[in-house]
């Protein structure tokens, strides 16, 4: 996530990628000295995943590709066409700490209807445990999960 004071730093994707809304008619851009110091963003998530939590993985239970990644709790979107959110992903960062430029669908099940959208649940918050595992919560249904590697059984409070 990038966070800045410029009211227009969004409009710019990349130095390259100018939003067409602030681009005058001869394709130069409305505030030249934002696309210069625009930072492109590491990973982009879709709009109205609505994310709001992110934990950084520290165990060993999970398998050594999970280390020092990003797990992302999307709550997901209540008043879209399609739903899209309702999932964990995981952002896998490399031996320099850095995110791979991509995400990866985690534990995905809760949308089940994008067009109403119709859910199971809506994941809120993570917390990775001492042994490794890994608890989710979900305010659709008021659970928590625990999510242990290498075990079949679904267990929630």
């Amino acid at each position: 996530f990038i966070f800045s004071t410029h009211i227009f730093i969004l409009a710019y994707l990349t130095p390259k990628n100018v939003d067409p809304r602030r681009r005058f008619a001869n394709g130069s851009s409305e505030r030249p000295d934002l696309v210069e110091i625009t930072r492109t963003p590491n990973v982009l998530l879709q709009a109205h995943s609505a994310v709001l939590d992110m934990q950084f993985y520290r165990g060993t239970q999970f398998p050594s590709r999970y280390q020092n990644g990003a797990f992302i709790a999307c709550h997901g979107s209540w008043n879209r066409n399609a739903g899209t959110g309702y999932k964990l992903v995981f952002i896998p960062f490399n031996d320099s700490n850095r995110p791979q430029g991509y995400y990866e669908e985690f534990l995905k099940g809760f949308l089940l209807d994008p067009q109403g959208p119709t859910t199971f649940g809506r994941p809120v918050g993570l917390l990775e445990m001492k042994d490794g595992s890994l608890l989710f919560s979900e305010d659709g249904n008021g659970r928590i999960y625990r999510i242990e590697y290498g075990k079949s059984t679904v267990s929630s409070k």
